[in-house]
């Protein structure tokens, strides 16, 4: 049977649903609505992997933060990284295919176009979260890779993280720049040595509670504790609740980084006592939030500007002490929603570059490979840090002068281990920060004090059409409509330590105003000020 033929027969059984326009990038849907969806994005994994001469190519089913009910799917390119951009759009065209011959005639003309050779070997790995939808989505997928004689491994539950590291240990096995070894095992392997070693002679302060959202971090944390030093070895204790991934209803319910950072509160469930350091996940573990109860009963977030800030800090003071400040450039990549103190706090305090880029990973993570040292983290928690190809051969090289350069670059060393640099990776996230509070002889409290947040607003508001509204500036300023930002600018003068921007939605006709001020009242007064001006430019 030719490729024509069974892509129309396995097509047949996953037809679209009738009004339904899907996009690529958008953070989930209803699982009911995905069938069609999931066996169309299998068809384009194959076209990748054989447009780049039989690389193989990631695919997550998951939905992250989302409720249980909701699902969605994504791309990992060779390198773990995420899907090239320019290829996004090929996805969006597949999915909104309004018959099997449609899709057909899609597929065609992308292999035309992109010059695709159909005998190219394709090879695609793939796995899901603990979401009930999960397991009919993966059917719908081998379906498409299968009638595309497709070679494919399925790897059953992962965090998003663990399989962009998978992606990228099987596309540089055997090469220079070998990441690992390809397995589950390999992976808690690498981060259980990097974290033993960067941990040598310090201790850690306490324990650490994770809530892990009851998604599939819960069982992955588990078995990497197997794998990492016990408290009396030099480890850290590492108390896990909201695990219960045997109950896909419960994921994510009143639990997770985005509960937390939204309610601004701890889990119901959670049993730490004032002072102790606690960390949400979310559903997939690719992000990662800390706080604590202060205390006089105060909720304080650390949350990725926190991390961001820590981690420069650490990696910055290390570069000094190892006599490589003049070889390493250190950077911190934000969008417009870091917190202005956070930025003074870069700038001015650890003297450090810092890029501002439009909102999304994949802005932030090519911003970061400019430096030789780059560290990214959105405020929701997801992030890490890249070292670049010259900076890891520096670190290798590098001939110390003394103990305490040796020491310093031995840590370097270990945490380019120990961070994943394909993708934010809560779990490796997590055990940068206890190695850097251990370093520091830090509780919460202490790293909470390195700098105070602006008070902030973050207001939605809806417009007929969100495509009226054109950032420019990362996002940090309205090119259109015409007349909007200078209104907006006027009013942020009158505020002390004023900033607010407006940008469009990508999913829904909605415009995201963001407000800070040096107090809460007036940060509430700018963002709905702002609000009414970008209302009316709506109209």
């Amino acid at each position: 049977m030719s490729f024509h033929d069974s892509i129309l027969q396995a097509s047949s059984k996953h037809p679209k649903p009738a009004g339904n326009a899907f996009q690529y990038g958008t953070a989930g849907y209803d699982s009911n609505l995905l069938d069609s969806v999931v066996f169309r994005v299998g068809l384009l994994a194959t076209l990748r992997s054989r447009k780049l001469g039989g690389q193989t190519i990631g695919v997550m089913i998951t939905a992250s933060h989302n409720p249980p009910e909701d699902n969605g799917v994504k791309l990992v390119d060779p390198m773990g990284e995420m899907l090239e951009a320019s290829w996004e759009i090929h996805a969006t065209r597949l999915a909104n295919a309004g018959s099997d011959q449609a899709l057909l005639e899609e597929y065609d003309q992308l292999t035309n176009n992109l010059k695709i050779k159909s005998e190219t070997p394709a090879r695609v790995i793939f796995a899901r979260d603990t979401r009930a939808s999960g397991p009919p989505l993966v059917a719908a997928l081998v379906d498409a890779l299968e009638a595309t004689s497709t070679e494919y491994t399925d790897f059953k539950l992962l965090t998003t993280p663990q399989l962009h590291y998978l992606v990228r240990c099987i596309n540089t096995k055997g090469s220079k720049q070998e990441y690992g070894e390809a397995s589950e095992k390999g992976y808690y392997e690498k981060l259980g040595a990097a974290f033993a070693k960067a941990m040598q002679g310090r201790k850690a302060n306490g324990s650490v509670t994770v809530d892990c959202a009851n998604g599939v971090g819960g069982g992955k944390l588990r078995e990497l504790v197997k794998y990492l030093p016990n408290p009396a070895e030099g480890g850290v204790e590492i108390k896990i609740v909201n695990d219960q991934i045997e109950k896909p209803e419960k994921l994510n319910h009143q639990c997770g980084a985005d509960f937390v950072k939204t309610q601004q509160r701890s889990p119901p469930s959670s049993q730490a006592g004032q002072l102790a350091r606690s960390a949400s996940l979310d559903g997939d573990a690719d992000r990662i939030v800390f706080y604590f109860v202060d205390s006089d009963n105060t909720f304080r977030l650390l949350d990725g500007d926190k991390i961001a800030t820590l981690a420069a800090s650490f990696i910055g003071e290390l570069s000094k002490v190892a006599g490589l400040s003049d070889k390493l450039q250190v950077g911190v990549v934000q969008t417009a929603y870091a917190n202005g103190s956070s930025t003074a706090y870069v700038t001015k305090s650890l003297n450090l570059p810092v890029v501002c880029t439009p909102t999304g990973v994949k802005y932030l993570h090519h911003a970061a490979t400019k430096f030789d040292v780059g560290v990214y983290f959105e405020a929701n928690g997801h992030g890490t840090v890249i070292f670049s190809s010259s900076a890891l051969k520096t670190l290798a090289t590098h001939d110390p002068q003394s103990p305490a350069q040796s020491a310093a670059l031995d840590n370097l060393r270990a945490l380019s281990e120990l961070i994943n640099q394909t993708v934010g990776d809560a779990l490796s996230d997590l055990l940068l920060v206890e190695v850097i509070l251990a370093h520091k002889s830090w509780g919460p409290k202490e790293w909470d004090s390195t700098y105070s947040d602006l008070p902030n607003r973050l207001v939605r508001v809806e417009v007929p059409d969100r495509n009226k509204f054109k950032a420019v500036d990362a996002e940090r300023r309205l090119e259109e409509p015409q007349g909007v930002q200078e209104q907006i600018d006027a009013l942020v003068g009158k505020y002390k330590q004023g900033r607010s921007f407006a940008r469009a939605s990508g999913t829904e006709d909605a415009v995201r105003v963001y407000a800070e001020a040096s107090t809460r009242s007036e940060a509430d007064d700018l963002a709905q000020k702002v609000a009414s001006i970008v209302r009316q430019g709506g109209q």
